[in-house]
C-alpha cells in the first residue's frame, strides 16, 4: 500500500515540479532579456556621447518584448532622441564603427522638431521567452 501512495505522490508531484522549473526558467530569461536591453541602451548612449561632441540627449527609451507584434519572439529596443548640429549622414558615418545601419533594425531619422532619433532593435538572448508571446 505504501508504494501506491508514493507512486501517486510522484505522479502528482512531477507535473507540479516541471511547471515550477519552467516558470523559473522563464523568469530567468526575462531577467536576462531586460538586462540585455538596459546594456544595449546604455552602450548606445555612451557611443553617441563619445562620437558626437555637441550632443544633447533629449530622451532615452527602451523596451523588451515583442516590439513588432508579429510572431513569438523577444526584441531589445533602444531609442534615443538627441540634438546636434551634425547631419544625418555624418551621424551614421560616426556610429557605423559600432552599428550596421539597415533602415529596419538600426537607423537614424530626423524628427519634425529638428532632433534626431537613433533606433536599434536586436533579438533578445532568450528570444523564445514567454514575454514575446
Amino acid at each position: 500500500m505504501k508504494w501506491i501512495k508514493r507512486f501517486v505522490a510522484v505522479i502528482i508531484g512531477l507535473p507540479v515540479a516541471l511547471v515550477i522549473i519552467w516558470g523559473m526558467y522563464q523568469a530567468f530569461g526575462m531577467y536576462v532579456n531586460h538586462n540585455a536591453t538596459r546594456e544595449q541602451t546604455r552602450t548606445l548612449q555612451m557611443n553617441l556621447e563619445s562620437e558626437i561632441s555637441d550632443i544633447e540627449i533629449i530622451s532615452v527609451y527602451s523596451e523588451t518584448g515583442n516590439t513588432s507584434g508579429t510572431g513569438n519572439h523577444v526584441d531589445c529596443l533602444s531609442l534615443i532622441t538627441f540634438s546636434t548640429e551634425m547631419e544625418e549622414k555624418e551621424i551614421e558615418a560616426r556610429m557605423s564603427r559600432y552599428y550596421v545601419f539597415d533602415d529596419r533594425s538600426c537607423y537614424v531619422s530626423k524628427t519634425e522638431d529638428g532632433h534626431y532619433n537613433i533606433y536599434i532593435n536586436t533579438s533578445a538572448p532568450f528570444e523564445d521567452n514567454i514575454e514575446g508571446h
